[in-house]
């Protein structure tokens, strides 16, 4: 099986493209968030990985660096929400502001409790720092702050995820109805990935999260090397 992989360049991109539209249509018809696509199609293509014994270097090879180059336009497309509800957003500048300055203090104050509970090593703590912003932008903090990148892809990686997976029904338990509060939570924790799940969610959800990913972006470059410095204590 290592050879097949080896052999087809763009195999690992034909298999996460193809498990994740199947995981579309089994969504449609179960209907149950545990089915989300970008879950489903994690875990599958996990575990052909570890079945098969397959590199993770092996497996997407060319077909990597596709869906790397595609991460950045799909990012932007995000945008097209945000253009369309730019006056409700506009009009409610000081609550987007005050949810994602909100949503980034209680995910740094997290990182801290982390990093005195758990004894973490400095590197350790600060590839946790950016784990609620998009991969574009982590990944270049936690290697400027001296953390561990692949750590901290990883961790976005997961919190995306579970973003997107959690948060329909987090949303109800807690009473949370108005629109653009639920897309600003999706957004300020669980990035682009979330976001993926709050288009779904409606118009208002999409702007406010597309947003949130901006602002959260923002403020993270801005406080996390204040927090990093906290090992040093």
């Amino acid at each position: 099986m290592t050879e097949l992989f080896a052999a087809c360049s763009c195999f690992g991109l034909f298999m996460a493209v193809g498990s994740y539209q199947l995981a579309r249509i089994i969504n449609r018809r179960v209907g149950r968030e545990i089915c989300n696509p970008l879950l489903f199609a994690t875990l599958l293509c996990g575990a052909v990985l570890l079945l098969t014994g397959t590199e993770y270097d092996v497996f997407y090879q060319n077909g990597g660096q596709v869906l790397e180059f595609l991460l950045t336009p799909a990012t932007i497309c995000l945008a097209i929400p945000l253009y369309k509800q730019f006056e409700l957003l506009k009009k409610n500048a000081a609550a987007v502001l005050a949810g994602c300055t909100a949503g980034v203090l209680a995910h740094m104050a997290g990182c801290v409790l982390m990093l005195v509970l758990f004894k973490m090593e400095a590197a350790e703590y600060i590839s946790l720092l950016p784990k609620s912003i998009t991969t574009a932008i982590g990944k270049g903090l936690s290697e400027e702050l001296g953390g561990y990148p692949a750590i901290t892809m990883a961790n976005i990686m997961l919190t995306g995820l579970f973003g997107a997976v959690a948060a329909p029904p987090l949303l109800k338990l807690f009473g949370i109805h108005d629109t653009l509060s639920q897309g600003l939570a999706i957004g300020t924790s669980s990035h682009a990935a979330g976001t993926s799940r709050a288009v779904q969610l409606g118009e208002v959800q999409g702007a406010a999260s597309s947003l949130a990913i901006v602002v959260t972006g923002l403020l993270t470059v801005a406080t996390a090397p204040l927090f990093a410095r906290l090992v040093n204590f």
